[in-house]
């Protein structure tokens, strides 16, 4: 992996001798009272201004004024005028902008495209405080208020639509948000080091079209620049074998001398193979336009995308949209230790801007207690956008530095009765988790390092955690220390005592975990392990609650309508479910979130999991209203609203068998009064329970 500044190691821009601000102003007077003649830098987010460093743009904007700059925020302006956008006055340097934590489109829509009723990240909740696609919106009107001035986009919404993508909410393929926003320069994945290079060289007076060779950025270009070499990928039979497919997920493929890469279509005379500079060498996608009509050709240029996302071997990338081309930068060099902990230690007031005025903010309340400790995910779930956006290698704070910030909430956040509501991140187990040998880890092209089993490089010692979490509840000040991340049990049961750690002291009475399914057709396309590894957590989780005198409960999460699910695959799990006494309240419909390997399935119905062949491998596609409505019901097979659909379906399948009164059936063939909505079959006579018309009781 290439060399690169360190975070901090930069000469501080001449406004650092204003200090730190008590919070980032949002007004002409705080900037006043700070002895402020203008910004260098504003950011503009959809979320509500939080100090804190679970909020993108507080980290953005302490890390910025860390480096000097003057820093304002405009949070949640009017987007049907340009004055919230001028409130703060011109910035010197640029625009910065962003939808928020969340995606617009997510935060807006359910997963069955039904409008959210409020939103988290705004005070009080109220929905409507953003627009929808907001970070196009947002670039619009700081062009119309500030023309001239360099607009540059990041966060989940632009990190995740870098190049044409699937959109579930108008079922097309758009084009990058790049060209949507006009924007010039869009950061993706965690965008520490790429905005503070890029701030800097903006302020010793590059301008915004010379920053081409930052990592983590992608801009617009025409022409391929000189001394570059391509690797032209833009057709199916062009590119080889990504990853070999006997076994695409093979461990010893994470050797240097074993790992594959794309079959090069050589340039050179003769087509003899020439080994090309990794760092002079770019990857030629198919074309927006190519994959707009060809779905294969989408599936295609999805996996090469997520092969070339190891910061140690990751290639350029480029992308033809019309005379134009969209350029990707290989992704950013992970944090180290030390940059992770000064970005924590940064004078965050951890609680809302005063402007606010009290409001609870859903998405604050949530997390006030709780300290992130790491990120990143290795484990390549296809439907989560944790791995695209922060990346596979795990970035690590130390002990001592979380350690602070729990004495910093304890004295200093409003409200704190002694109990930390979770130590974790995207996941709550892989702390100090890696690759046991770092050229390995440098060379390696999986997708996850834990599908389809644990790979052999990859270390699982929880010592780490297990000393961290010891230590943290000993405190003085802090009652309890409860685990809210989600938990990769497939790592968990690797160590038995980290298990005993987390349950004898971390769970408070019910632990989320997420097996998603337990058929393996649609696990194999999630890449999730299979049912056995719930079952050897389970059995450790009881025990040892058993042994520590608490009764305590496993919370199953399970995702309906995710591609490679049939109906029968639903109904195993809705007998699994019955068979194992849960009744689950609530269930997610799988939601095609931007750039996900699983959306790739849903759009194109191939599997990019393999090398994508014409007529290769096609996946069953759960989609239509009706179709995600009946897997969803499986799921809450016991609530008699849904006992007409299911009554319908099992009819269908030939499992009039599973419809009757008796322990082994899934749905009783009556129907209570008022349920069923216009599925029911019952008759209003009233009865509080009516037998469904010609069907035998079965006892």
């Amino acid at each position: 992996m290439q060399a690169t500044t360190g975070l901090f190691s930069y000469r501080k821009f001449w406004a650092h001798r204003f200090g730190a601000a008590p919070f980032l102003p949002m007004s002409r007077q705080e900037m006043d009272a700070l002895g402020w003649d203008s910004c260098d830098i504003i950011l503009v987010t959809g979320d509500a201004y939080v100090d804190h460093a679970s909020f993108g743009m507080a980290i953005i904007g302490r890390l910025l004024e860390a480096q000097g700059f003057r820093v304002g925020i405009i949070s949640q302006p009017d987007w049907t005028r340009t004055a919230d956008f001028t409130r703060l006055g011109r910035p010197n340097l640029f625009f910065g902008i962003t939808a928020g934590n969340m995606d617009s489109m997510i935060n807006h829509y359910t997963a069955d495209r039904r409008i959210r009723s409020n939103d988290a990240y705004t005070p009080d909740g109220v929905a409507g405080k953003r627009p929808d696609r907001a970070v196009i919106v947002y670039s619009q009107r700081c062009r119309e208020a500030c023309k001239g001035l360099p607009v540059i986009i990041g966060s989940i919404e632009a990190s995740l639509r870098r190049i044409a993508h699937y959109d579930y909410w108008s079922d097309k393929v758009r084009r990058s948000i790049l060209l949507d926003s006009k924007a010039d320069l869009l950061l993706y994945g965690n965008a520490e080091r790429a905005i503070v290079e890029v701030a800097h060289r903006l302020a010793k007076g590059e301008k915004i079209a010379e920053l081409t060779d930052i990592r983590g950025t992608a801009f617009i270009c025409n022409e391929l620049p000189a001394g570059w070499n391509e690797i032209d990928a833009s057709e199916i039979d062009t590119a080889g074998t990504l990853i070999p497919q006997k076994n695409p997920y093979k461990a010893a493929e994470c050797n240097p001398d074993t790992a594959q890469h794309l079959v090069k279509k050589q340039l050179a005379r003769g087509g003899k193979k020439t080994k090309l500079d990794r760092a002079r060498t770019v990857i030629r996608l198919p074309s927006c336009e190519s994959v707009k009509q060809d779905s294969e050709l989408y599936a295609h240029a999805s996996r090469i995308l997520h092969i070339e996302t190891n910061p140690g071997n990751a290639r350029a990338l480029r992308q033809r949209h019309g005379q134009r081309f969209v350029w990707l930068n290989p992704p950013p060099v992970p944090l180290a230790t030390a940059e992770m902990d000064a970005v924590y230690d940064l004078p965050f007031q951890r609680i809302p801007h005063p402007a606010y005025q009290g409001a609870k903010i859903p998405a604050y309340e949530m997390i006030r207690f709780s300290i992130p400790i790491m990120r990143g995910c290795f484990g390549g779930c296809t439907f989560c956008s944790i791995t695209e956006h922060e990346g596979r290698i795990i970035q690590n704070r130390s002990e001592t530095s979380i350690v602070r910030e729990i004495e910093a909430i304890r004295d200093d956040v409003p409200g704190f009765t002694g109990i930390i509501s979770d130590l974790g991140g995207p996941t709550a187990n892989m702390y100090r988790l890696a690759c046991k040998d770092p050229d390995i880890e440098a060379a390696c092209r999986r997708l996850s390092c834990v599908y389809p089993g644990i790979c052999k490089n990859m270390s699982t010692d929880h010592s780490a955690l297990i000393k961290l979490y010891r230590r943290a509840r000993t405190l003085p000040g802090v009652k309890r220390v409860l685990i809210a991340s989600g938990l990769r049990y497939d790592l968990a049961v690797e160590s038995p005592e980290y298990v005993k750690e987390l349950v004898s002291h971390h769970v408070g009475g019910y632990l989320k975990i997420a097996p998603e399914h337990t058929e393996q057709r649609p696990l194999s396309k999630m890449m999730k392990p299979g049912i056995g590894s719930y079952d050897r957590f389970r059995q450790m989780f009881d025990k040892f609650s058993k042994a520590a005198g608490k009764e305590q409960y496993l919370i199953p999460y399970f995702i309906a309508a995710h591609p490679g699910t049939t109906v029968e695959d639903m109904l195993n799990l809705a007998l699994w479910l019955k068979k194992n006494s849960f009744r689950l309240d609530q269930v997610q419909a799988f939601l095609p979130s931007p750039m996900a390997t699983a959306s790739a399935m849903y759009h194109s119905g191939s599997n990019p999991l393999r090398q994508i062949r014409r007529n290769g491998e096609k996946v069953v596609i759960p989609k239509g209203l009706k179709m995600r409505r009946l897997h969803k019901a499986f799921l809450r097979y016991h609530d008699a609203n849904n006992w007409p659909l299911l009554r319908e379906a099992l009819r269908e399948m030939g499992r009039s068998d599973l419809i009757g009164n008796g322990k082994r059936h899934l749905v009783p063939d009556w129907q209570p009064m008022g349920t069923g909505g216009r599925y029911s079959a019952a008759r209003r006579q009233g009865n509080r329970a009516v037998k469904i018309p010609g069907k035998k009781r079965h006892s």
